[in-house]
């Protein structure tokens, strides 16, 4: 689609303007802005080999309302860990959070996602990080996005009060979504399997 996204700095002489450089995104400790241009993004949801290598990492339920986990990769902060491109550089240029790329594959490209505390992000609806769910997603600001979590994480049922932590439950599910698919088992029985280990990291109640 040219004349809507800048060119790219592949192939152009001397320093590319610092607006349009695919800046990594943090997966380890705090995470940083992820300054990736839309013209990067772009070219990453066109390409039919990224977008089967992202559905071949994501359990799609038929159930219009259940979570679609990611059940490969996952950072520090529970959310789904994509090498969307492999980028030259000594970080992981290129691996994107995985509800970022779902999100834009569903609605399109959204310039400055994700870039600063100013710019849209992508929020769980559901709570749980490693959702691909498109309708669990929305955009909102980080600050919305802090603001529901304060007010959602003292619930004893939800996600947020996992007492393994974002990662530590978003690998649990994966581990056993990974599990049922090697063992060929049936979409109830791997729901079955995910609903144990979400049922383990539950707070302790006396009722």
């Amino acid at each position: 689609m040219p004349g809507l996204f800048p060119r790219s700095a592949v192939g152009r002489s001397g320093p590319a303007p610092a607006e349009e450089l695919p800046e990594q995104i943090a997966l380890v400790g705090e995470p940083s802005p992820v300054r990736i241009p839309a013209v990067e993004w772009a070219v990453w949801l066109a390409d039919e080999a990224v977008r089967s290598r992202y559905w071949a990492k994501v359990h799609r339920t038929s159930t219009a309302s259940g979570c679609w986990f990611f059940f490969c990769g996952i950072s520090s902060t529970g959310h789904a860990s994509f090498r969307a491109a492999s980028l030259p550089g000594r970080t992981r240029r290129g691996t994107v959070p995985g509800h970022l790329y779902g999100y834009q594959l569903a609605h399109g490209v959204i310039p400055r996602l994700g870039w600063d505390q100013e710019s849209p992000t992508v929020c769980h609806t559901c709570d749980n990080h490693s959702c691909q769910q498109p309708e669990h997603l929305r955009l909102g600001t980080p600050k919305q996005n802090r603001t529901e979590w304060l007010a959602r994480r003292r619930d004893p049922g939800s996600p947020l009060a996992d007492l393994r932590g974002p990662a530590g439950r978003s690998r649990a599910i994966g581990a056993a979504i990974r599990a049922g698919r090697a063992g060929g088992e049936s979409e109830a029985e791997i729901a079955l399997r995910v609903q144990t280990v979400i049922t383990a990291g539950r707070p302790l109640s006396l009722w």
